[in-house]
């Protein structure tokens, strides 16, 4: 709740009415100094020298000439090449007020034609909503726009915390936990650091950065080796009892068994009639009661050319599981092999359980199956979509406006990366830097001649930054909005000034952490004027369309249209929500199970999978060359399997979110940089000791892409093997005499300039920003 005095913003204050306000941050306490910064961008600008040059000298230009200029741009490259040369940027929503603006932003890039969004989903979102979507049809945690489950905290039993933080990153979760473990919510958290609730929590698993895959299946395999999984619930909803041929590795279909047969009918085994049993995907049943059929076992079964032998897919992940036992973990995850089985314990003896996982997990070379893994893991407590569990939580059912007809007349290009990696994020509209990158440089699998940019600093967010910086400074045309000149800013050809989200109104519909709060209706206010002639991301948006002729397509340049078209379906109205400042509730009702709702042939609505069942093994993956159940790989880089390497690069580089800042925001803002003056690397005191290193010195880390610096801070909870960095410092402080950083060299301090691109996530590109080998050594006083 924003307090203004005098027409001045002065205070943030918790709005303990609202579903997220039942505390506020050292960020949101500090807004008055972001919105009144003196280096706030304030008048749109134009570069007047060439890239590369040291001075760009900015002139400040009208909007209409920018807008023209951004326009004309658009328009002269899409006739030339197309309308997919030209991409767009996206801050994260997640950590950004862009979330007001980011399905206008979608719109015109539909309208215009353009399929290439970088929004940094592979780095944020992939793992935990699109990843496991290939296990339950759907995210087993919600990202935002991307859908998906939420933990249901006021009714857990046991709630596992893995590589998230909500202490830094969601207070809105951290209050509810609090809550929750007054009445003896048991918790546990997965993290290599000692950090947030690990204190509370009754198990902490201090992992080895990377090898959280493992860690999953070595949970299962103790659970499934006990007994402690919800085995009706598996052999109901999964499909663990299909069969696999073990030639083939492919599920068994009724074309192997019968000339002519369905290729999309499977088979499981009839336990007492001992024999085959068809399994009809289009009604997700089988011909017998479900009790009748087996979980485990290897059966010979006569097919067309013969013979073959068959697993059920719940044997193979059974036995996938069954190389991971406890002591194999312990050296592969740094876990201690008694931990791994009280986690399975307490998992399973605590029901019902939920879980939640981000970024912590998820920005590794192998992310994608590290979620496979500890999606089937959760599959196990049968919990999903049950209460107290990770519940598919009901929405509003506000109309969408993202997508628009396109005025180009030809189809879609593809996404950059949907070759490559066809169930990546390319196949949700999003491109990762690297292929970025790749396409503008090398015009690979075409050529990116322009990017419209919303507030993305992809130099010091995404890994290569050398790579990014020849990249953007080699587009014919290039426009980014900000609140402040980033370093990506600085290679623009138009700079426009951004609103803060205090500055702007903007509708939310729903807030997805709970059912109230999915209920919740808010049309936000303005707090203030934006300073000089800043404009919210969304007038941009609309600016643009119109001077592109697309003003039709965006309700004839009148936001509120858009307002009124997405608030059609609710019943209530704009003017409804403008007396109401706070939000209007709009009461839904929670459904679990939907999966087992029948619908009016009397079929179970069932998972919207390919089997339509829970898939643990994933024939989608076998189909394009990956592995069909979660196998474990380490991390890797190209060149780190090399003797000689390792002896120079021995320790883990991680790396973790401050809680004072927002990725690579707020450094600027005096209140906060006080309280963190210069950027840290935490070193183990042993670690620190062999290399001559004190608390405070300043340090180098290398990798083998390069070195840049921070202070030493000891940390004797972690890993000796383990450094953790901290990425996103370019700023300095004026006002403090804070020091900003050069984002491109060895004495600067941006982590992604040392973090490479030579191997990546197969499935989802996605480089490992978290587990990159590294040396530490102090550098001369």
């Amino acid at each position: 709740m924003a307090v203004v005095e005098d027409g001045r913003f002065t205070t943030l204050e918790a709005d303990t009415a609202h579903p997220t306000g039942q505390a506020l941050c050292a960020k949101g306490r500090a807004a008055p100094e972001l919105v009144y910064h003196r280096d706030r961008l304030k008048y749109p600008l134009r570069r007047t020298t060439p890239k590369g040059e040291a001075d760009p000298r900015w002139q400040q230009i009208s909007w209409n000439e920018a807008l023209g200029l951004i326009a004309d741009a658009m328009s002269g490259i899409s006739e030339k090449y197309g309308p997919e040369s030209v991409a767009f940027s996206l801050s994260s929503p997640s950590t950004t007020a862009l979330a007001d603006s980011y399905a206008f932003v979608q719109r015109l890039m539909s309208a215009f034609g353009s399929p290439n969004a970088v929004n940094s989903i592979d780095l944020c979102g992939w793992g935990r909503a699109l990843a496991t979507s290939y296990t339950f049809g759907v995210g087993s945690l919600g990202a935002g726009a991307l859908g998906g489950a939420m933990l249901e905290i006021s009714k857990s039993g046991c709630m596992i915390l893995w590589g998230y933080n909500p202490s830094f990153s969601r207070l809105t979760h951290a209050t509810a936990i609090t809550e929750a473990l007054k009445r003896d919510m048991r918790l546990i958290v997965i993290d290599p650091r000692h950090a947030g609730f690990a204190s509370k929590a009754d198990l902490w698993l201090r992992v080895r950065p990377g090898g959280d895959g493992a860690l999953a299946l070595g949970i299962a395999n103790v659970m499934i080796e006990r007994g402690w999984y919800d085995r009706e619930f598996i052999r109901a909803w999964s499909n663990g009892p299909l069969l696999v041929r073990a030639d083939t590795g492919r599920l068994l279909t009724e074309r192997d068994v019968t000339p002519g047969g369905d290729a999309h009918r499977y088979f499981a085994w009839n336990r007492s009639a001992k024999r085959l049993v068809p399994y009809d995907t289009t009604t997700g049943r089988y011909k017998v009661d479900t009790a009748d059929v087996a979980l485990e076992g290897e059966y010979r079964v006569k097919a067309t050319g013969g013979h073959v032998i068959c697993h059920t897919v719940f044997e193979l992940y059974a036995r996938l599981c069954r190389r991971y036992s406890p002591g194999i973990v312990e050296t592969i995850s740094s876990i201690p092999a008694n931990q791994v089985e009280e986690t399975a314990r307490l998992i399973w003896h605590s029901r019902p359980v939920s879980y939640y996982a981000w970024s912590g997990h998820e920005q590794h070379s192998n992310t994608t199956q590290t979620a496979r893994a500890m999606s089937l893991l959760y599959a196990l407590t049968g919990n999903f979509d049950a209460p107290g569990g990770n519940v598919i939580l009901p929405t509003v059912g506000a109309a969408p406006i993202n997508r628009v007809e396109s005025i180009s007349n030809k189809p879609m290009a593809d996404v950059l990366g949907q070759t490559e990696r066809p169930l990546g994020p390319a196949r949700w509209g999003s491109v990762t830097t690297h292929d970025l990158y790749r396409a503008i440089l090398e015009n690979k699998p075409y050529a990116i001649r322009a990017l419209i940019g919303f507030g993305s600093n992809m130099l010091l967010a995404h890994a290569d930054s050398r790579t990014g910086r020849k990249a953007l400074s080699a587009l014919e045309f290039y426009a980014h909005a900000d609140l402040f000149m980033t370093p990506t800013a600085e290679l623009a050809d138009i700079v426009l000034p951004a609103a803060s989200c205090f500055e702007r109104e903007a509708l939310k519909i729903g807030f997805e952490i709970s059912s109230e709060a999915q209920s919740h209706i808010q049309l936000r206010q303005a707090v203030v004027s934006p300073p000089g002639e800043a404009r919210s991301d969304t007038e941009i948006v609309f600016g643009i369309a119109s001077h592109l002729g697309l003003a039709q397509q965006f309700w004839n340049g009148e936001i509120e249209g858009a307002y009124r078209q997405q608030l059609g379906p609710t019943g209530i109205t704009v003017e409804q929500l403008r007396a109401a400042p706070r939000g209007v509730h709009l009461p839904l009702q929670t459904r679990y199970a939907k999966y087992a709702e029948r619908g009016a042939c009397g079929e179970a609505r069932g998972f919207a999978t390919p089997s339509r069942k829970i898939e643990l093994y994933s024939q989608t993956f076998l189909d394009h060359g990956y592995a069909p159940l979660p196998e474990f790989e380490e991390p890797q880089i190209g060149r780190v399997a090399r003797s000689d390497f390792l002896a120079r690069f021995p320790l883990i580089l991680t790396s973790a979110k401050h809680s004072l800042f927002c990725q690579s925001q707020h450094r600027a803002v005096p209140s906060l940089r006080k309280h963190a003056f210069y950027p840290k690397v935490e070193l183990h005191p042993d670690t620190a000791k062999s290399r001559g290193i004190s608390e405070g010195d300043w340090v180098s880390i290398f990798t083998p892409e390069g070195s840049v610096h921070a202070h030493a801070r000891l940390n004797d909870k972690l890993d000796p093997r383990v450094v953790v960095g901290e990425h996103g410092w370019w700023q300095s402080c004026q006002e403090l005499g804070a020091p900003g950083y050069n984002p491109f060299t060895s004495d600067g301090a941006n982590l992604n300039l040392i973090i490479g691109t030579e191997t990546l996530d197969p499935l989802s590109g996605t480089a490992s920003h978290r587990s990159y080998p590294c040396e530490v050594q102090r550098e001369p006083k």
